[in-house]
């Protein structure tokens, strides 16, 4: 039998094009070769595709591999990505990449995909309709505004004022449509609210304020089996910075992750698996995803930040819960490709 040409798509247009590499690389070291034909398809800045080879799939950063495509790497149309690939695995991360863009591409080029569909994916990418969803299926998540652009820049003041008196301090701003704390702001006062808004607005046309939590910070890996989705073990979060940012998450040495926690009391664990399996399902997400949330004190648990993926390098909360379940990269990598064939072949129409 041929083996499945895995396309691993990775790079991308948005600011998570780094964590893009990192995952992408991993998941193509990763993947086995007795069973698949590995491909790395790299997207530039310019939403362009190229077949890369190694050489350049180990360089540092995605300028480093940009800078060398022309003369090293073969560009493909996106028509011709279906000569090229039998199956896409999606390690782009953030706009036009995990929010149903590409997504869309492949649904009209006939090729599976790891993750959810076009709603879905739009959906894990907008804190605002997520927490909308969310809070109508009874799932608790934190207090929230938007507030779009055209109001910030008419009624500043107004606005301001309206978000400190139902807020207080601190509270946060942030893009609702960017990942990897990218744009968000922790603000302390009416002087770093304004900072904070415009930082939102240079990645966005709308900003999210959002209360304050104080509590144990989780993350819950969801992993289908036979179609049923199931938490793996969870992980707690400890940043070094005030709140869980950038650098926490990709630097080392700046976050320290507990799998399973040593913060979170036993019998709640359990219940914050049931509440990221509701989360999961009623966003519509397929064979894997990331929930985030915090365990406040007097017991609440409240989603922060469903993801329809989740970053996939070495470090990864989704291999660090994966191996407490047994399961090696290889391992995990093949049940994402084996789930979402599945997913594919019983899809009725776009999935």
């Amino acid at each position: 039998m041929e083996k499945l040409r895995v396309g691993v798509i990775l790079g991308g247009m948005s600011s998570e094009r780094e964590v893009s590499l990192n995952s992408g690389r991993n998941v193509f070291d990763n993947l086995d070769r007795e069973a698949y034909d590995p491909r790395a398809i790299f997207m530039d800045d310019g939403g362009r595709l190229w077949a890369i080879p190694w050489q350049l799939i180990s360089q540092n950063t995605t300028k480093d591999i940009s800078e060398r495509l022309e003369a090293e790497a073969r560009r493909i149309s996106y028509e011709g990505l279906r000569d090229e690939i039998d199956f896409a695995f999606i390690s782009l991360h953030g706009k036009y990449g995990e929010d149903g863009c590409v997504q869309g591409l492949l649904e009209l080029l006939g090729l599976p995909y790891t993750g959810p569909g076009v709603l879905a994916s739009a959906l894990g990418m907008d804190k605002h309709i997520q927490q909308a969803i969310l809070r109508a299926a009874g799932i608790g998540v934190p207090a929230s505004v938007l507030v779009r652009e055209e109001q910030w820049r008419t009624e500043r003041g107004a606005t301001a004022k309206a978000l400190a008196d139902r807020f207080g301090f601190p509270l946060f701003t942030k893009p609702p449509r960017e990942g990897s704390s990218i744009g968000v702001t922790l603000v302390r006062d009416a002087e770093a609210l304004v900072r904070g808004v415009e930082e939102a607005l240079r990645w966005d046309r709308a900003v999210l304020v959002e209360e304050y939590l104080r509590g144990k910070e989780f993350s819950s890996i969801i992993l289908e089996e036979e179609g049923e989705p199931r938490a793996l073990e969870l992980t707690e979060i400890t940043p070094q910075s005030d709140y869980f940012t950038y650098d926490d998450k990709y630097m080392p040495g700046r976050c320290r992750k507990f799998t399973p926690p040593r913060g979170i009391p036993a019998d709640a664990l359990e219940a914050i698996k049931r509440e990221a399996v509701r989360a999961f399902v009623a966003l519509g997400f397929r064979s894997y995803g990331r929930i985030d949330g915090f365990y406040l004190p007097d017991g609440r648990i409240l989603i922060t930040d469903p993801n329809s993926a989740s970053g996939m390098a070495p470090s990864s909360f989704f291999f660090e819960q994966a191996a407490c379940a047994g399961m090696l990269p290889a391992m995990v990598i093949g049940r994402l490709i084996e789930n979402a064939l599945v997913i594919h072949r019983q899809k009725n129409g776009p999935l």
